[in-house]
């Protein structure tokens, strides 16, 4: 049993419900707060545990809740259903949260500084102009081809093409139309520029962090995969094992077992870290990839290969991948360089 009061808060924008319950779990208050009197209901408190679901605003109000000297306990959504009663409102939401938080079984999510939130936004900030830039060159494509116009896959040939369209004063393009391409074609261009700029400044944090770059010393790990990689694993004080951080990242097969049968399935598609499972993915299956185009130099390329022989490359592509999460744990936890086993000539 908690020996201090639980601060559950269900998070918002602006209006905050709050349930305060003491020690035995009895609720000394369930109500309503605006964003400045929840600071200054957490500055006034003694040493409590503030709960909270894992969402929008979470970091923000954790590490305000631990500079005010709180206990800090975030806990996803999905465990958090599990203990609400009655219907959904906010009130019977901040009793949930607080019911959960007592439970001694219920893992919380990890918490991110602020160094750490912001190179996660920065990388998300990339993602999003990578796809906007697909979009873009996607709709310019499809339209073209409507009026005949056949442009191959790849960036470089898409900025070849569009002007010499544009040029072409035979093609029977209307002169609205022309100007409308033009302009979809300028914001495809100056996307590709930003998409550079942010990947360039990513690339400067990389040379300044000693724990990415011995991050892309793994096998199929790249900058965005290793800025990825850092910001899910922290400084490996949030999980057990590399095999625990590898089942958090959706890297492990379900398991469905009862009545002493066991019985395991693929990977699941709806839990787990899926941008950081598809970065692993794609490096491990390109990594697979080659490695049929020339010999095997280390231990781990000659286990892969075997694998890839037996199970296929999908299957071999999955184990690399958790095979590298677990390596990076300890790479953290030992504070080591990673060396692979080289095979003696």
């Amino acid at each position: 049993m908690l020996n201090c009061n639980v601060i559950a808060i269900d998070l918002a924008k602006n209006l905050f419900q709050v349930c305060k319950t003491d020690k035995n779990g009895k609720v000394i208050f369930n109500k309503l707060f605006t964003r400045a009197k929840l600071k200054e209901l957490l500055t006034k408190e003694k040493k409590s545990l503030v709960a909270m679901e894992s969402c929008g605003g979470t970091h923000y109000w954790a590490r305000m809740a631990k500079n005010a000297g709180h206990q800090v306990k975030s806990i996803h959504a999905r465990k958090v259903k599990a203990f609400r009663q009655g219907q959904k409102t906010d009130a019977n939401d901040a009793l949930a949260i607080s019911v959960a938080a007592r439970q001694p079984h219920i893992k919380e999510s990890r918490l991110l500084s602020t160094q750490e939130q912001c190179l996660q936004s920065i990388e998300s900030m990339r993602d999003l102009l990578v796809k906007q830039k697909v979009s873009l060159g996607n709709q310019l494509r499809g339209l073209l081809l409507e009026l005949g116009h056949a442009i191959a896959q790849s960036d470089a040939k898409l900025r070849q093409a569009i002007p010499e369209i544009l040029e072409d004063a035979e093609n029977e393009l209307t002169h609205s139309f022309r100007f409308s391409i033009d302009i979809i074609y300028q914001r495809f261009i100056d996307t590709i520029d930003e998409v550079k700029l942010i990947e360039d400044k990513l690339a400067e944090v990389i040379k300044q962090d000693k724990t990415c770059q011995r991050f892309q010393a793994l096998e199929g790990v790249g900058p965005v995969c290793a800025i990825l990689m850092k910001v899910a694993l922290g400084n490996a004080t949030h999980f057990k094992n590399g095999r625990e951080a590898a089942a958090c990242f959706g890297l492990t097969p379900v398991q469905h077992s009862s009545g002493g049968k066991e019985k395991i399935g693929s990977i699941s598609k709806v839990v787990g870290n899926k941008k950081l499972r598809s970065a692993l993915y794609k490096g491990a299956l390109a990594v697979v990839s080659q490695l049929e185009k020339r010999e095997v130099r280390s231990q781990k390329e000659v286990w892969l290969k075997g694998l890839t022989a037996r199970r296929g490359k999908k299957v071999a592509a999955i184990a690399l991948a958790n095979k590298t999460v677990r390596t990076a744990f300890a790479l953290l936890k030992h504070d080591q360089v990673y060396k692979p086993q080289l095979l003696v000539a």
